[in-house]
């Protein structure tokens, strides 16, 4: 189910309304990595405004120099980590026109969905970025705590994080708030696994930017995959 979700994503990829959606999120994404290097460089200037004098060396004016292009490479390590939050900015910004895309190709017949309003979109990108960036601040010091299994609670506990966000937005546009909670909850394991696959793409640069607008697609197809999978199940169905 999980794997079928994402091939019928990527098989998307030539569609001219899917493509819209596509290079616009990769736009947005660049830009929300750009602003945080900028910020990282602004910072970097602002610590090597003077010059540093040490016993015995004297003045050092390459520091600022080192730090400014130490900082390059330390943006490519810290992307890792703000792609997290940075997709799911994306997701929350994005998914319902690539919702909309792909409920127009793979289930035609369904009724179009309400529009989400601007500040209750806004609301839930706030809300889940918060936890992500909360939950991701606070990994650190389990990080240091346990070195050797850090990368296995990165991928476990962004999975559970992702999944439940990518999923609740998929679904709450025709389940609503509380019926996508519940659905959530009562396939957390799928979603969660499902999460932690969208999760270790976002961890490889350049691969990481298409992410975002796939994952949207992936857990669209994954919410109605578990719809139709329950309507089977139910006795009226």
């Amino acid at each position: 189910m999980i794997f079928t979700s994402f091939i019928k994503a990527i098989l998307q990829l030539p569609d001219n309304r899917f493509q819209s959606v596509l290079w616009r999120g990769i736009g947005v994404t660049i830009g929300l990595l750009i602003a945080c290097y900028w910020g990282l460089l602004g910072l970097i200037n602002w610590l090597a405004s003077e010059p540093i004098t040490l016993p015995g060396i004297g003045e050092i004016t390459w520091f600022g120099d080192l730090l400014g292009w130490g900082s390059f490479f330390l943006m490519i390590v810290l992307s890792v980590f703000l792609m997290v939050p940075v997709a799911s900015a994306i997701t929350s910004l994005f998914l319902d026109e690539v919702a909309d895309a792909v409920e127009e190709k793979h289930f035609p017949t369904l009724p179009p969905t309400p529009a989400i309003g601007f500040f209750e979109g806004l609301r839930d990108t706030v809300n889940f970025m918060g936890i992500l960036v909360a939950a991701n601040i606070a990994a650190f010091i389990l990080y240091l705590i346990l070195p050797f299994a850090a990368i296995f609670i990165f991928y476990a506990m962004n999975g559970y994080l992702l999944g439940r966000e990518y999923f609740q937005l998929a679904a709450m546009r025709r389940e609503g708030r509380e019926g996508a909670k519940a659905m959530a909850k009562q396939n957390q394991g799928t979603i969660w696994v499902a999460g932690c696959l969208m999760a270790l793409p976002l961890t490889l640069p350049l691969v990481n930017l298409f992410i975002p607008i796939l994952g949207a697609a992936t857990f669209t197809h994954l919410y109605h995959a578990i719809s139709l999978r329950s309507d089977r199940a139910s006795p009226s169905g």
